[in-house]
């Protein structure tokens, strides 16, 4: 069944057209409205919508910010379809629609400033590790992922290990987290030690005069 909402926010006004089977099919879920408050982007980003179901939050995001381009992706292709009438009915122009696996159907050479996703926390983790994986390949330097879900603590320690750091925001019922992709630091040199049987032998001193 096909439904209708309409969806009112910081002067806009959102119509989008739904199909029951799809996330949230009747209103504006409240974890995708946490994350897209602290969403931040300008004329010149290009913006990702991964696991887009029918486009809420690409839509949201073109309507405040016009980014240079906008991408929406999902594995379900029904899904893809209502994001295209979706962008078309409220005024998306610079946008593109892939069906496919986490990142795998978008162009290999394609870089973000900004990646949304809210994924499917309810079943296990092997989408929700696809997407920040996939995300920090695709992310430029500098560019950020946001992500929300219910739940925090393997969430957070998977975006810390991949990342190398993350913020969390409490949200209602809802954790937001923000990683951005940072510069690699460059490697430092190896110092020369000597190897612990040798210090043992000569003492520390003996190992400073080596060092110099």
């Amino acid at each position: 069944m096909e439904n209708r909402f309409t969806y009112e926010k910081e002067g806009m006004q959102l119509s989008f057209i739904t199909e029951d089977s799809l996330f949230s099919p009747r209103h504006a879920d409240l974890g995708t409205e946490s994350m897209l408050s602290l969403a931040e982007a300008g004329e010149e980003d290009i913006i990702l919508d991964l696991g887009c179901g029918y486009g809420f939050a690409g839509v949201f995001c073109y309507r405040k910010f016009s980014p240079a381009k906008l991408v929406f992706t999902d594995v379900d292709e029904l899904a893809v379809r209502y994001a295209e009438k979706n962008a078309l009915m409220n005024g998306v122009e610079r946008a593109e629609f892939y069906v496919g696996d986490s990142l795998s159907a978008i162009p290999a050479d394609l870089e973000f400033s900004m990646i949304l996703s809210n994924p499917p926390y309810h079943t296990d983790f092997s989408i929700a590790k696809r997407f920040i994986s996939g995300s920090f390949q695709r992310l430029k330097t500098g560019g950020r992922l946001l992500m929300v879900t219910k739940r925090r603590e393997w969430y957070e320690n998977r975006l810390r290990t991949v990342f190398g750091g993350v913020k969390v925001r409490e949200a209602e019922d809802y954790y937001v987290f923000i990683a951005e992709k940072r510069e690699k630091r460059p490697e430092r040199p190896a110092e020369k030690t000597m190897s612990k049987k040798l210090q043992r032998k000569y003492g520390k001193s003996a190992v400073h005069k080596k060092n110099k």
